[in-house]
């Protein structure tokens, strides 16, 4: 196995917090992107109380070469779901929450009404909850996109993940044209929504694509940006190209900051998620 430097270690999941969100995900019978990607950072979140919700079950129907979600033929929805994420961020008492999804382009909607439904039963039985939900592409739909946008999340995230130049070989089901033109449809149809994008660097990139990519997303207006370093799940997924140091990052995000993003989380651990509602408190 590849030895990672030694920015990229992290802690080993422990302690009260972190037992009771396992706990209490696996009554509620719910997944989390933290578990299925395996994010790691997920000692940290659920040691502070905190994670992202995945709906629409654990199989992906794509199988990009960079994730670690199950992808194959998915189970029938869950219906109790929405009722089900609502239920547990009252239970874990959380001011802000991410729900996630698998594609489901088995679904007519792309699971659009899922997103929907559980966004407000969130918001109703949690009050004082922003709720970000980072979407799938819904294959460019956009009676699908209008039916999460009218469920009036606090950010609508969808990651274009790698630079263009990669989709053939990292996401060939995916388009990048398609998931830029999703954030700027985000805006056309409610001008006042908050957008948010990320993608992953050491995967086979260049500088100037990177910055490419930096340009194409705020030209598409999107607020909030996420930069992190590619992992490598397995041996079966697209293999590390290179690693990023952290000043390297930081250069990043200072160039992102240039262009005009409100927010950018840029360093070798972070994820589309890390430190969300920090973008709402800057």
């Amino acid at each position: 196995m590849r030895r990672h430097p030694d920015w990229l270690k992290v802690k080993i999941g422990s302690g009260q917090n972190f037992v009771k969100m396992k706990t209490l995900l696996r009554n509620a019978k719910l997944h989390t992107i933290c578990e299925e990607a395996n994010c790691p950072n997920i000692a940290e979140c659920f040691g502070c109380g905190t994670s992202v919700f995945l709906i629409l079950g654990d199989t992906c129907t794509r199988n990009c070469k960079y994730c670690n979600v199950k992808h194959g033929n998915p189970k029938s929805l869950n219906v109790n779901e929405p009722i089900d994420v609502a239920e547990s961020v009252r239970k874990l008492g959380l001011k802000y929450v991410v729900i996630t999804s698998v594609t489901r382009d088995d679904l007519e909607d792309g699971g659009a009404s899922v997103f929907y439904n559980t966004v407000m039963e969130t918001k109703k039985l949690n009050k004082n909850c922003k709720v970000e939900i980072l979407i799938p592409d819904f294959k460019g739909n956009n009676t699908s996109l209008k039916t999460v946008i009218g469920s009036e999340p606090y950010v609508i995230n969808h990651n274009i993940e790698v630079a263009e130049e990669l989709f053939p070989e990292i996401r060939p089901e995916g388009d990048y044209k398609t998931s830029i033109e999703l954030l700027k449809n985000v805006k056309k149809i409610n001008k006042n929504m908050k957008t948010k994008s990320g993608f992953m660097v050491g995967i086979g990139e260049t500088k100037e694509q990177i910055i490419k990519t930096m340009q194409d997303l705020n030209n598409a207006d999107v607020d909030f940006l996420t930069i992190g370093q590619y992992l490598q799940p397995t041996k079966e997924h697209a293999e590390i190209k290179r690693y990023y140091n952290p000043e390297e990052f930081e250069e990043f995000k200072k160039i992102a900051l240039k262009m005009g993003f409100k927010h950018v989380e840029s360093g070798p651990l972070v994820r589309s998620s890390y430190h969300a509602e920090k973008a709402i408190s800057d």
